[in-house]
């Protein structure tokens, strides 16, 4: 019999005392600064540094959340790839709305990324498309995304079935049911971990005038 350890969570805390925030720190932009901290995040070697959380709701309200990686990023938003028929899709069809968040625990920082939604054009996504793994191509056309299947097997059979639809051809096409969503931000805040839980939170915040910046309390 294994031996269970009982965790007290109450105790469990992290002194925050790497780095700070300053206003003067930020780059002159919210996308040019989330590429800054990304760019760290991997020279830090830290694993899946474009990783974000992505939480939608559904139209009841009633939120959920996944791991979801990030594949593109300018002035006109954050952009990640999906089966457009997931239930973040279905989400996001119906409320045109999300939040992501980069949770670089090691490096004690975090951003946060809140905004309307869109689709990816056609062009955008196979530009994309063109560059994965054959594998994950493959992949993309054998799972139906978040619905429920009887077992393992159902999958297996699944992708043997398009590895074998798809033998035959130099490049596998996009399906029709796969494709980008963009996170068009009206805030971006960048949160870094300070002493004493008097953490450095600054926020790009789009208003009628345009972008400003703002320091929320921690």
């Amino acid at each position: 019999m294994s031996k269970t350890t009982n965790i007290a969570l109450p105790s469990m805390r992290v002194s925050y005392e790497q780095g700070s925030l300053t206003e003067s720190d930020l780059a002159g932009s919210w996308h040019e600064q989330l590429q800054l901290w990304l760019d760290q995040a991997t020279n830090a070697g830290l694993p899946e540094p474009n990783a974000f959380v992505l939480a939608t709701a559904d139209p009841e309200g009633r939120p959920s959340s996944r791991t979801v990686l990030a594949k593109g990023l300018d002035a006109r938003g954050l952009v990640f790839f999906t089966n457009y028929t997931s239930t973040k899709s279905h989400d996001l069809m119906a409320t045109r709305y999300a939040s992501a968040t980069f949770p670089w625990f090691a490096v004690q920082r975090q951003a946060h990324v809140r905004g309307t939604v869109e689709k990816v054009g056609p062009e955008e996504t196979a530009a994309y498309w063109a560059g994965r793994p054959r594998g994950s191509q493959l992949g993309a056309w054998a799972s139906p995304q978040s619905r429920v299947v009887s077992g393992r097997p159902v999958l297996e059979s699944a992708l043997n079935k398009v590895e074998r639809q798809f033998a035959d051809a130099d490049r596998v096409p996009v399906p029709p049911h796969w494709g980008g969503w963009r996170i068009r931000p009206e805030e971006v805040e960048f949160w870094q971990g300070r002493r004493d839980r008097m953490h450095d939170r600054l926020r790009f915040r789009l208003g009628r005038d345009g972008w400003e910046l703002q320091r929320i309390a921690p």
